[in-house]
């Protein structure tokens, strides 16, 4: 059995005195709590993991998918655009890190990995492609599905840098998303966690049957999990 550490022990017992309750508490409740117990000497990143109801073995059960936090992630990114003149030119001018083709293919196959977001557009791929072994494994390959293989770069490179996050459910059917840091006032978190749980609603496949959603956890870098309530993850229409 894995041994907590001192510091992780005394979270745990500060969030049972917050929450009085193991089982699932409202999404605000959540959010005051955790932002209480994160209180590393860092600024620890809020993560949002969602179970849900799919079949990953299955193709068609396959939840992937992107989403634009209305606030952003708290985390300054570093954009890779794999483009031909005058794309690449776009792709600066919106903001991207970096542009260009060859010499960044040659570049990653050398070991260089000094980006979060690698964006490609179509005609490219066949070249990037070459990079799916070093790429692929760590979540870099651009993916039409995620939006990041488009002739508009200008657009994802402005996503990316505003605060787009992608998801794709791993083999135990779980979705891990950061959703800002602890320092985001409550508010914030909420707008963010809410639009990440509306995007999964939408990505659901028609192919999944039962409780599509079957359970949802708020945690911190250094903290312990809290359950959330699944009525209080979707926002009220007025």
């Amino acid at each position: 059995m894995k041994k907590r550490s001192k510091r992780y022990r005394a979270a745990l017992e500060a969030l049972q005195r917050l929450l009085g309750t193991d089982g699932p508490v409202p999404l605000e409740k959540a959010v005051e709590a955790i932002k209480q117990v994160a209180t590393a000497k860092f600024d620890e990143t809020i993560e949002l993991a969602v179970r849900l109801g799919v079949d990953p073995r299955k193709a068609d059960q396959m939840v992937r998918g992107a989403v634009v936090l209305p606030h952003g992630t708290g985390k300054s990114v570093r954009v890779l655009v794999f483009a031909k003149p005058p794309k690449d030119q776009e792709a600066l001018q919106a903001g991207a890190d970096y542009a260009g083709l060859q010499e960044y293919i040659e570049k990653i196959q050398s070991g260089w990995l000094e980006f979060d977001v690698a964006i490609a557009t179509p005609d490219v791929m066949g070249e990037v492609g070459k990079l799916g072994r070093i790429l692929g494994p760590r979540g870099l390959m651009p993916n039409p599905k995620s939006g990041t293989v488009t002739f508009d770069v200008a657009t994802a490179v402005q996503e990316a840098k505003a605060g787009r996050v992608e998801y794709r459910v791993d083999k135990g059917g779980n979705i891990h998303v950061a959703v800002g840091k602890a320092s985001f006032p409550t508010a914030k978190l909420v707008e963010n966690i809410r639009a990440v749980v509306e995007s999964l609603l939408r990505a659901k496949p028609a192919t999944a049957k039962g409780k599509y959603i079957r359970s949802v956890y708020l945690t911190s870098t250094m903290g312990p999990s809290i359950p959330i309530s699944e009525q209080s993850l979707v926002r009220v229409r007025e």
